[in-house]
């Protein structure tokens, strides 16, 4: 790639994904900018720029991961650092947003990603590039642009290349709430479609919060005759889980936007499993895969779980050969690239659908 000509910018990277940062600015042909990211004895981070981004283009690169409190703080003081140093713009490149998992309300809680969109937005960034968000709509929690970029492209590249008789294959959305993505995946690879429905276990919304709980015994008789007539409530129950299409003597392929508690993946799995398939696999953009999820992939049907690196799983990977990596550095190097000279991102989602 050539290098960009109006003015060279500032790449600066924390410590969440220093290797992913290290490829785009590569493909940039640029180097990083000094920066020094660490910790205090107490834990305080600390953020020391060596160099001079007065009047220039600074792109933090810094994605979420598990330590991902400090990976906030991280960005939020190093966009603050450059903002108190007089820099023309600042762009967060985030790969995987943090807390984009809880962008509605539950229980008694509150909408977590909106106050990091804040926050993030008061420490001075000006623009936002993020990948596959949770939900679309979290681009409204900013007050500053966001470019929410997709790996779909990437991940039917590695579809056509590296599934052995993909024609046969279905796309599987492993609950109703994915039925959009697998209806894109499949509508651009002139396949098939399935839906799982119903859980083995409870999902977060389903569990009892005490909102529904009966007044007091020493209330008011007047407080307690106004509910006089009003239908019970029905609980929730699950169905059983059950596949809603044909993938019997199949290639399954499970889509989601991120692989994190790898639970419901193996009951699926094992679902389509018992339905005939002869060949499962898992594709997602984020890798997150928490806790023991190496372990259980290994011991599942599964038999390949395909991820981006927008969050670095190295170890992961040495605990599981099943887990595949596609690389996106071309996608984010090209988007800082249109950005940074003004062009149009159009192209980037050229061949990418509203559902996705």
């Amino acid at each position: 790639m050539s290098r960009i000509n109006s003015g060279e910018p500032v790449i600066l990277t924390g410590n969440s994904h220093k290797e992913l940062a290290e490829k785009v600015a590569t493909r940039l042909g640029l180097k990083l900018g000094a920066a020094s990211v660490y910790h205090k004895t107490n834990r305080e981070t600390m953020v020391d720029i060596a160099d001079s981004v007065r009047g220039k283009d600074v792109y933090i690169i810094q994605t979420g991961t598990k330590d991902v409190n400090n990976n906030i703080m991280e960005l939020l003081i190093m966009a603050y650092a450059c903002k108190t140093s007089s820099a023309r713009s600042i762009v967060g490149v985030i790969p995987y947003l943090p807390y984009s998992k809880q962008c509605k309300m539950r229980k008694r809680g509150c909408i977590v990603s909106k106050l990091v969109a804040k926050m993030m937005c008061r420490s001075g960034l000006t623009h936002v590039i993020t990948m596959d968000l949770h939900q679309k709509e979290i681009q409204g929690f900013f007050d500053c642009p966001v470019d929410n970029l997709r790996a779909s492209p990437f991940l039917l590249q590695y579809i056509q290349e590296n599934i052995p008789n993909f024609k046969s294959a279905v796309i599987v959305a492993k609950d109703p709430a994915s039925a959009k993505k697998a209806t894109s995946y499949a509508e651009r690879l002139r396949l098939g479609i399935a839906v799982i429905h119903g859980e083995q276990k409870d999902s977060e919304s389903d569990l009892v919060d005490g909102r529904n709980s009966p007044p007091p015994g020493n209330s008011r008789q007047r407080i307690t005759e106004v509910g006089v007539g009003m239908p019970p409530l029905t609980a929730k129950e699950k169905p059983p889980i059950n596949v809603v299409g044909d993938v019997a003597g199949r290639i399954a392929i499970m889509v989601d936007d991120m692989v994190d508690d790898v639970n419901s993946f193996v009951a699926a799995a094992e679902a389509l499993k018992e339905r005939g398939a002869y060949r499962i696999y898992v594709l997602a953009c984020h890798g997150l895969l928490s806790l023991d999820a190496p372990r259980l992939i290994e011991e599942s049907c599964i038999d390949e779980v395909v991820v981006t690196n927008t969050v670095p799983h190295d170890m992961q990977k040495l605990q599981c050969h099943k887990i595949k990596t596609v690389d996106i550095a071309p996608l984010i190097a090209e988007a800082i690239r249109r950005i940074h000279n003004n062009e149009s991102m159009s192209y980037l989602f050229a061949n990418v659908t509203l559902e996705d």
